[in-house]
């Protein structure tokens, strides 16, 4: 596996629930990975991203004064830096196997317990790419994702990839070709090294790409299943391309959104024709299924 020399920062911010879908967007601008972690005590949320230490301070500086002008507050940036060998041994410390739903196992490399039987079991190498399969708004879609595998989706497509287990997921479950894209190009290795490691890289075809924006990924439509583990704001504003590129019957599973915005992400898809068939809830985390 290919290791980052680069080194790399955690940058962060705690703000109220009414704030956080501003200051979300103000992170996601310059970093690939978001978290969100909420403090019960403080009744504050800890917004945080990964990115290398020293770039794109210029759009940061930007993104956080439009966030404060938005929401009426300054808070605190707070850093962390963190070598990538770093990052990735506290990404390992807490990744243990992941059991989700009935079929699938997710574990990474380091794990030396032997497989649990009866599961499809993937093995991941995360990196600072979003998704071991730990955290509530992935394993919403893998719970979705196995739901719907009866119908058999042909066409599929994973916006946002992150380590690339949603569509490694679905090409092992599914027995078929996924086409992988990410906007961070650490994501778009990471994905091709997981698929490698699952011997899945020719079933998944991951690149780089700004989502909608890309040619390749236009001409691939229409898709019959589309994840998108992303967060509510760029969720929202591809409502209408999502709807453009879905074929008729096809689903769509959005994630990367609490609870709390829930409403807004399904009111942006219903005014363009897009209708909830599911959801699943883990923690403060959801994740929708909507049909064309």
């Amino acid at each position: 596996m290919t290791r980052h020399a680069t080194r790399l920062e955690t940058i962060s911010v705690d703000v109220p629930e009414d704030a956080l879908e501003a200051w979300e967007a103000a992170i996601a601008a310059v970093c690939g990975t978001v978290d969100f972690f909420r403090d019960e005590a403080a009744e504050t949320w800890r917004v945080s991203g990964v990115k290398q230490a020293g770039e794109k301070e210029a759009e940061l500086a930007t993104a956080m004064a439009l966030a404060s002008a938005a929401t009426g507050i300054a808070p605190t940036l707070h850093r962390e830096d963190v070598p990538a060998e770093g990052w990735l041994a506290r990404t390992r410390s807490a990744f243990p196997e992941q059991l989700v739903g009935r079929r699938l196992a997710l574990r990474g490399t380091h794990v030396e317990d032997p497989p649990t039987p009866g599961r499809i079991t993937l093995l991941l190498d995360a990196g600072v790419a979003f998704g071991s399969g730990e955290h509530g708004s992935t394993r919403g879609c893998l719970l979705a994702l196995e739901d719907l595998a009866h119908l058999r989706p042909r066409r599929i497509l994973d916006l946002g990839t992150g380590s690339g287990v949603l569509a490694m997921a679905a090409a092992r479950l599914l027995h078929r070709k996924v086409f992988a894209t990410d906007i961070e190009p650490w994501s778009v290795r990471t994905t091709r090294e997981n698929a490698a490691l699952n011997r899945l890289g020719t079933e998944v075809r991951a690149v780089r790409a700004d989502g909608w924006r890309d040619a390749r990924v236009r001409r691939g439509a229409p898709y019959d299943l589309v994840f998108a583990n992303i967060l509510a704001r760029p969720l929202c504003l591809m409502a209408r391309d999502l709807s453009a590129h879905l074929a008729p019957g096809g689903r769509a599973i959005l994630a990367g959104l609490l609870n709390t915005q829930v409403r807004m992400v399904l009111a942006a898809h219903r005014r363009v024709g897009l209708r909830l068939a599911a959801t699943y809830r883990q923690g403060n985390w959801a994740a929708l299924v909507l049909r064309k």
